[in-house]
């Protein structure tokens, strides 16, 4: 079962990248799809709202078009509607994060997922961009997120590798010096 569910996650992964450079909009759709996602995932309300049965796929439609109409591009308005309508509201943030990783290796770029306490500005992005990139040896294309759980500083996963530079981590690391 398993693997039926990673084959339809890469499935619409790879529908996803067709109709982004389709509409000449990859990297838009990618970020805003992944946005998204990542929101719904943090309010479980949500996605309830948009996999329940007792709410009609109109509802649901119409709840994407409320979160999202007029916010994003509609070509990411009519992905999300797509992947409701296909009864994927549950996989959206699953799939949205397959979505990314192929945009990124189409783009020959590798997918670095960043979770910060606050938001980075441009110039905060282009210098993480470019610390993941000398790292990896491949352009980076950051996708972030806000996540307050991280107390201060930045959380970076590059494919399996995670950089943990949260003030959180380093205080952690500290007090397991003094203990030791």
């Amino acid at each position: 079962m398993v693997e039926d569910r990673d084959g339809v996650i890469a499935g619409y992964a790879r529908a996803l990248v067709a109709v982004g450079e389709a509409e000449d909009a990859l990297d838009e759709l990618a970020d805003e799809l992944f946005r998204f996602a990542r929101s719904a995932e943090q309010t479980p309300d949500l996605v309830e709202e948009l996999t329940s049965p007792a709410v009609s796929a109109g509802q649901r439609l119409d709840v994407i078009e409320r979160l999202l109409g007029g916010r994003v591009s509609d070509v990411t308005v009519a992905a999300a509607m797509l992947l409701v309508r296909a009864g994927q509201a549950r996989e959206l943030s699953a799939i949205a994060e397959a979505f990314a990783r192929e945009a990124a290796e189409a783009g020959r770029r590798v997918l670095a997922e960043v979770r910060s306490a606050v938001e980075l500005d441009a110039d905060q992005r282009a210098r993480l961009a470019a610390a993941l990139g000398e790292a990896t040896g491949r352009e980076v294309e950051l996708k972030v997120t806000l996540d307050p759980s991280v107390v201060g500083g930045i959380v970076a996963t590059v494919g399996d590798t995670v950089i943990d530079g949260s003030l959180s981590r380093r205080l952690s690391d500290l007090k397991s010096r003094f203990q030791s």
